[in-house]
C-alpha cells in the first residue's frame, strides 16, 4: 500500500524531476573518501551506505553544481543522515548526548574548528569540519550564520524529539507538525542553494514573508513523503513521530486510513506551493536571478526528495 500511495504522489508531482551529471562519479568518490575521515565502512558498511545514494539525493538537489562542489554537499547530505542514525533509531543517542552534539556542531560552525566541545568528536566532527571548510572560507559572513541557525535549529529539533520520545508522550498533529519543520532539516538545505549556484541572497531578501512561505510549505511536503515512506520504522522506533502515526491517534482512524489522509493533505499542499511559488513578486534586476535560483533549489529539494526515496535503499517502499 505505502508503495502504491508514493508512486501515485510521484507521478501527480508538476515539477521536472533533475539530477547533476555527476552524481555518480561523486558517489563513488564518497564511498572513497568515507573511510579516510575515519568511518569504518567495512563491507556491511558499504553494503548500507551505498545503496542510500546520498550523492545522488545531492545531485538532485543541486543539478548544476561543479562536481567539486557536489562532493562537499554530499558530505554534509551524508554527515546529516549520520547523525538521523544516531539519534533516529533502537539505538538512539539519549537526549543529554544528542544535546552535546547539538551544542558541539554548532560551536564547531559558528567558531570554526579550533574549539572544541566536551561529547563532540570522533569521526563525526572530522567529517563536518572537512565538509563545512570550503563553504566557510567561499561564503559570506551573512550566509554562514544563516545557514547555522538553520543546522542549530534542526538539532534542537532533534534534541526535543529525543526528549519527548523518551518520555514517552505522543505529539498531536499540530505539535509534530512544527517539530517535524525543524528535524527535517529542510532549512538547512535551502542555504546551500546559495552555495551551489554561487548566488548569495541579503538576509532581507531571505527573510521576505512569501520566501519563507514557500520554504515551509516545500518543508511540509519534503517532510510528509518521508513519513509515509520511513512509516514501517517509525511504527517500531519513533514513539508516535509521523504524521500518519499521529494523525491516526488524534483521529482515532487505522493507520492505513491515516496514510490515505496524509496523502490528501500532500497534494493539497503541493497545489498550493506551485501557487505560492508563481506569486513570488521581483526583487529588481540586481537580486532576481538569485531568487529565482533559490525557489528552484525548493523547489528542486521536493522534487529531488521524492524521487531519491524511491531510488534508495534507505526507504524501501511496501507494495
Amino acid at each position: 500500500m505505502i508503495g502504491e500511495v508514493l508512486r501515485s504522489l510521484r507521478s501527480g508531482c508538476p515539477i521536472p524531476p533533475r539530477l547533476s551529471p555527476y552524481a555518480g562519479p561523486v558517489q563513488e568518490w564518497l564511498l572513497d573518501r568515507l573511510p579516510r575521515l575515519g568511518l569504518p565502512l567495512d563491507a556491511v558498511g558499504r553494503q548500507r551506505l551505498g545503496p542510500a545514494l546520498f550523492a545522488q539525493y545531492a545531485g538532485r538537489l543541486y543539478p548544476d553544481a561543479t562536481e567539486p562542489d557536489l562532493r562537499t554537499l554530499a558530505l554534509i547530505f551524508t554527515w546529516f543522515f549520520l547523525v538521523d542514525d544516531a539519534c533516529d533509531g533502537p539505538d538512539r543517542l539519549p537526549p543529554e548526548r544528542v544535546a552535546a552534539l547539538r551544542d558541539g556542531a554548532t560551536a564547531l560552525l559558528r567558531d570554526g574548528p579550533r574549539r572544541r566541545h566536551p561529547g563532540f568528536g570522533g569521526p563525526l566532527r572530522r567529517l563536518l569540519v572537512v565538509a563545512w571548510r570550503p563553504a566557510r572560507h567561499r561564503m559570506p559572513a551573512g550566509w554562514r550564520n544563516r545557514f547555522t541557525d538553520a543546522v542549530a535549529h534542526h538539532l534542537e529539533g532533534t534534541w526535543r524529539e529525543a526528549v519527548s520520545i523518551e518520555s514517552g508522550r505522543l505529539p498531536s498533529v499540530a505539535e509534530y507538525v512544527q517539530l517535524r519543520r525543524a528535524t527535517s532539516a529542510a532549512y538547512v538545505s535551502y542555504p546551500l542553494v546559495e552555495f551551489a549556484t554561487g548566488r548569495p541572497l541579503p538576509d532581507a531578501v531571505c527573510h521576505h514573508p512569501l520566501l519563507r512561505h514557500v520554504g515551509t510549505v516545500g518543508n511540509d511536503l519534503i517532510s510528509w513523503y518521508n513519513d509515509i515512506a520511513s512509516l514501517d520504522r517509525d511504527r517500531v522506533t519513533s514513539g508516535g513521530h509521523n504524521l500518519v502515526l499521529a494523525l491516526a491517534a488524534e483521529r482515532g482512524v487505522p493507520v492505513e486510513t491515516a496514510v490515505e489522509l496524509v496523502a490528501q493533505r500532500w497534494r493539497a499542499e503541493l497545489d498550493r506551493f506551485v501557487a505560492l511559488r508563481a506569486s513570488v513578486p521581483s526583487f529588481g534586476p540586481t537580486w532576481d536571478p538569485a531568487v529565482a535560483a533559490h525557489l528552484d533549489g525548493v523547489a528542486n529539494a521536493v522534487r529531488g526528495t521524492v524521487d531519491w526515496t524511491m531510488e534508495s535503499a534507505r526507504y524501501v517502499p511496501t507494495a
